[in-house]
């Protein structure tokens, strides 16, 4: 049996004009939970509606459950709880209405999980479909989508309309699936909300995939960063001279920021010890400043804009 359950080789979509989706490859293992990151227009959404099969490629392919997305989406697409990144409902009158609708297109009979995330989201589903707010809206495609318990979650962006209350609902109701062992692909605009609950998060940029990051690695990454600064000049130019990894230097503040191992964090502390240090501040390392550095390095982008 295959161990991966979601698969992109080489998937391309190209638009023209340089738009699309270019030559992405990565693999997702039965109850791994991977974020999608990017900047807006990086596509994001291209990529996941290609792999649930609503996009045809230009080249390249992508699987889910062994199975081709674009051939044989018809035999995998009622085992996946999909949330578009654009919720667009039919024409029927409430919520209600929409999530009976949805049970019997998956044949389900019993709604006791539905019940459990009308609760937990706190959902009127008797409201009407087309005067729903944009958070009504999004709470009731999270209930559809999740409520025949499928072991695929492909979410794009399911917290955007949400309050930051029912956010941090959805987020823990996500954490739990995850325990389950459920598969699950969550694209989002929170480098947080993603640190704090993928196993490793994918980043792309420009429809290109720049690089996937091991959460765990970043949250024990063996180095630390620090922000110095100095009351004088002379002090500030003698530490330059103990060459330790510069990141940025600010000669007007006489401030430098570093990176030390942790196993040099004691020799920091000797080489500061004779010098007159205005202050000195630890930078915690996050999946925002990760990707962040190698956007910087690698593209000169200064900012990311997800």
């Amino acid at each position: 049996m295959n161990k991966y359950i979601i698969e992109a080789q080489n998937l391309t979509k190209d638009f023209g004009s340089g738009n699309g989706i270019f030559d992405l490859s990565f693999k997702i293992k039965k109850g791994e939970m991977i974020g999608f990151v990017g900047t807006n227009g990086s596509g994001k959404s291209t990529t996941i509606r290609s792999l649930i099969g609503f996009i045809k490629p230009t080249s390249g392919s992508s699987r889910i459950n062994g199975l081709d997305s674009w051939e044989d989406s018809d035999k995998f697409i009622k085992n996946i709880g999909y949330v578009p990144g654009e919720i667009s409902f039919p024409d029927l009158h409430s919520g209600t209405s929409f999530l009976k609708n949805q049970a019997e297109f998956l044949k389900l009979k019993n709604l006791d999980k539905a019940n459990e995330l009308i609760k937990i989201l706190q959902l009127d589903p008797s409201a009407n479909l087309k005067r729903m707010s944009k958070g009504m809206k999004q709470k009731t495609a999270l209930v559809a989508a999740l409520m025949a318990d499928p072991e695929i979650l492909i979410l794009d962006e399911p917290t955007t309309g949400l309050d930051p209350l029912m956010r941090h609902n959805f987020i823990n109701v996500v954490k739990n699936e995850h325990r389950n062992g459920k598969t699950i692909l969550i694209s989002s605009q929170s480098f947080e909300e993603l640190e704090s609950t993928c196993d490793r998060v994918i980043f792309i940029l420009n429809g290109k995939l720049i690089a996937i990051a091991n959460v765990d690695e970043i949250k024990n990454r063996n180095i630390r960063d620090f922000k110095i600064e100095f009351n004088n000049k002379d002090d500030y130019l003698k530490f330059k001279q103990y060459n330790y990894h510069i990141l940025r230097d600010q000669e007007q503040y006489f401030q430098v920021t570093i990176e030390v191992l942790k196993s040099d964090l004691n020799k920091l502390l000797f080489d500061l010890k004779d010098l007159n240090v205005k202050f000195i501040a630890e930078i915690k390392y996050t999946l925002e400043s990760h990707f962040k550095r190698i956007a910087k390095e690698e593209f000169g982008e200064e900012e990311l804009y997800v």
